[in-house]
């Protein structure tokens, strides 16, 4: 990985993490509930966004493919814009791993783009057992927002439609397709 490449991570960490905690009611220039919940948000969220672009560059280059991280600025600008208007929804696809290489199968595909859902459902389920098991308020609270949060992101990229995850594994095998979306789903409602 390069400084460009860690650049682009990094800045769409920083604005993935500004957007939920600002949907989550945080505010900024209000401290210190705006930096206590961005905090809080930028390692639920920051992990499982890094991870799970992380997972799939490793995956891909584990297949002989070149994969490198790039931030998508009309992704992050849609994601702020539509923070800042309340929109019920958040629009969580700031960047991508763009995979190249020749021998990329269908499978192969399918399998690469599976694995950061898979890596959300993971850490959701460390952060239900951080929210089931901690010994403070603070650290459950922690917990419980980790889990939902990467319920969703997981959920959100399994959604079948180009440049998803989902429209990849779908097109692969739908029975994964739709064993991850459920699980997700249990995972996102426990």
């Amino acid at each position: 990985m390069d400084l460009d490449e860690i650049t682009h991570i990094l800045v769409s960490v920083v604005v993935l993490s500004a957007v939920f905690a600002y949907a989550n009611g945080a505010r900024p220039f209000t401290p210190p509930g705006f930096s206590t919940l961005f905090v809080e948000i930028l390692l639920t969220v920051g992990a499982g966004f890094v991870l799970h672009e992380l997972a799939h560059k490793f995956l891909a280059q584990s297949y002989g493919a070149h994969a490198r991280y790039q931030a998508w600025p009309l992704g992050l600008g849609l994601s702020m814009v539509l923070a800042l208007i309340r929109s019920p929804v958040i629009f969580a696809a700031p960047g991508a791993v763009y995979i190249y290489g020749r021998n990329i199968t269908v499978e192969a595909n399918g399998k690469i783009s599976l694995v950061g859902p898979l890596t959300n459902a993971a850490l959701a389920v460390i952060f239900l057992a951080l929210a089931a098991f901690a010994p403070s308020g603070a650290l459950r609270s922690v917990g419980a927002l980790g889990a939902s949060v990467n319920a969703f992101l997981g959920l959100f990229n399994m959604i079948p439609f180009y440049p998803l995850d989902g429209s990849k594994v779908w097109a692969w095998n739908k029975g994964a397709w739709i064993a991850t979306v459920v699980g997700l789903i249990l995972l996102g409602g426990l």
